[in-house]
């Protein structure tokens, strides 16, 4: 009896050895005959233990969310909504002003006719969420303030949603075992980012620091087949509205793309300005995916094709019925990257056309389907640790384990 238990607790020691051995050397798939060679090994070594930055190098990042930019954009943003929603209601506004420095934020409107003030209220609040801010009212103009309590609550929102969006980009570009966690005070606003192995530090950070302000917009001008509004100055883009951009519309560059395989327009593009109807018809949260394509099989001619979520896709759908053979812009970061008319009612699917570079469509692609940042980051600190200390370490390891007993 004590034999077969013996037999048994040895069975299960070398099936649990076996087990372990395959874990550490054996490949995450089938194996194949490369795999039991001495490369083949080392590959799997590689593949199935992932190294920290101390044993494998890498990057050391401590960035800053700045969370004061957020909010004044906030401020900025919903002043500009909440003029715009008064104009639309063809209430007695005259202008507005937002104050955005030292931990004051707040939104003023002014008005012609004190009796309209309540109705002013109401149409700001149809349009614009300013459930948080605190509202006053003194006949002549309407002020709306963000409390403190309410600023804290924001800016650790914008620190965590950055962090959300860092790791997702981090994770899609391939990086293994990050360390992504927050760091020092909460006031901070800071995030510290670990990336063992990266040898290309900069490219993470173009990522990082990369913008995703898109938005769907109406394009100023006639139906097609007459063409669209474009300007070769700003100035003169601006004379067109009377001399000052108005709240419901802005002023932006484009720069009419050529396909790479276009060999008849030899001349550089020419940079005009457009207008583009505020507010805009979709933004990027709307988004559900964005994939970088290429349109004719060359790494110079890429395109990034987008779908909408499903409550994205209805709003778009009404917009695009209601707008047949008008023109609508796709707005990269306060830039028109291509205009097209609306030929019929579109849904779900939408593409940002253009000769882009390979790498620069696919950095593109994932910012967009990462999301925006709340805020800008910068950088506090940044060191780059090489592997020659970890390579150390792990020899010397591998000698202290095989070094024979002596009693």
């Amino acid at each position: 009896m004590k034999k077969n238990n013996l037999w048994i607790r040895t069975g299960i020691i070398i099936a649990v050895t076996l087990l372990g051995i395959y874990l550490v050397f054996g490949p995450r798939r089938a194996p194949v005959a490369n795999d039991f060679t001495w490369e083949g090994i080392k590959a799997n070594l590689a593949q199935n233990i992932n190294l920290g930055l101390d044993l494998k190098g890498g990057s050391h990042l401590v960035m800053r969310v700045k969370t004061d930019e957020y909010l004044k954009t906030l401020a900025e943003n919903n002043g500009q909504a909440a003029m715009t929603a008064a104009q639309d209601a063809k209430l007695p506004v005259t202008d507005y002003s937002v104050v955005a420095a030292d931990g004051t934020y707040s939104i003023t409107i002014n008005l012609s006719d004190p009796n309209q003030a309540q109705a002013v209220i109401d149409a700001v609040k149809q349009k614009v969420d300013l459930v948080d801010w605190t509202e006053s009212n003194n006949g002549s103009s309407i002020v709306w303030s963000l409390p403190s309590t309410v600023q804290t609550v924001l800016k650790n929102q914008a620190v965590d949603q950055a962090l959300k969006i860092i790791e997702t980009r981090i994770d899609q570009f391939g990086v293994a075992e990050p360390t992504l966690q927050r760091h020092g005070a909460e006031a901070s606003a800071q995030i510290l980012l670990q990336m063992p192995g990266v040898d290309d530090p900069e490219r993470i950070k173009n990522i990082l620091n990369a913008e995703s302000k898109l938005f769907l917009m109406k394009v100023q001008g006639g139906p097609s087949p007459s063409p669209f509004d474009r300007f070769p100055t700003r100035e003169a883009a601006v004379q067109s509205l009377g001399g000052s951009v108005p709240p419901n519309r802005q002023v932006l560059p484009y720069t009419e793309r050529k396909s790479a395989n276009d060999t008849s327009l030899t001349e550089a593009p020419v940079k005009e300005w457009v207008i583009v109807e505020y507010p805009p018809v979709l933004d990027g949260s709307e988004l559900r995916t964005a994939n970088a394509t290429s349109r004719t099989g060359s790494d110079l001619d890429y395109q990034i094709n987008f779908g909408l979520k499903p409550s994205g896709a209805q709003k778009f759908g009404d917009w695009t019925g209601r707008n047949i053979n008008n023109y609508m812009g796709v707005v990269l970061n306060d830039e028109v990257k291509s205009i097209a008319y609306i030929k019929s009612q579109i849904f779900d699917n939408g593409e940002i056309s253009g000769s882009f570079l390979k790498s620069d469509a696919e950095d593109l692609a994932l910012t967009l389907r990462s999301g925006a940042l709340p805020a800008k980051i910068e950088y506090l600190e940044e060191r780059t640790v090489g592997p020659s200390l970890g390579a150390d370490s792990i020899r010397a390891g591998v000698c202290e384990m095989l070094k024979p007993p002596y009693p």
